[in-house]
């Protein structure tokens, strides 16, 4: 089966970095799939879920705004903060599913969007001066 290299990183550093089947994840304009061969595109992402298909399986990484790159045979998500949701337990993925219900409540109150746009409308206006 074919794949694609997938990337998640974080300011703390990359949280995953294998080769998927395919990968669904929360653009700006709703959510988008991308199997390998896609055209390239970069989108800003939104606060949501990315759910990665690997192995016959899918998992989630809460992701709370940032950033992705896609090429037909990768894709680079930069964020600014994530979760996976994943564990062995019953308890370690409720731990999880914890962390990414706050961090997507975080995110939802601090108008990441808003600010992402206006620190670029400042840069574009400092650019031109």
């Amino acid at each position: 089966m074919e794949t694609l290299q997938l990337e998640i990183i974080t300011p703390s550093g990359k949280i995953f970095d294998e080769a998927v089947e395919s990968v669904t994840l929360p653009g700006s304009e709703g959510e988008f799939g991308v199997l390998p061969g896609h055209a390239s595109l970069v989108s800003l992402l939104s606060a949501g879920v990315i759910d990665v298909a690997r192995n016959g399986h899918v998992e989630s990484v809460a992701v709370d705004w940032g950033y992705v790159e896609v090429s037909e045979s990768k894709v680079t998500a930069l964020v600014d903060g994530a979760v996976a949701i994943k564990g062995d337990t019953e308890s370690e993925i409720a731990s999880a599913l914890d962390k990414a219900k706050q961090l997507l409540r975080e995110a939802q109150d601090s108008n990441v969007i808003l600010s992402a746009v206006e620190a670029k409308i400042e840069a574009t206006a400092r650019g031109r001066l």
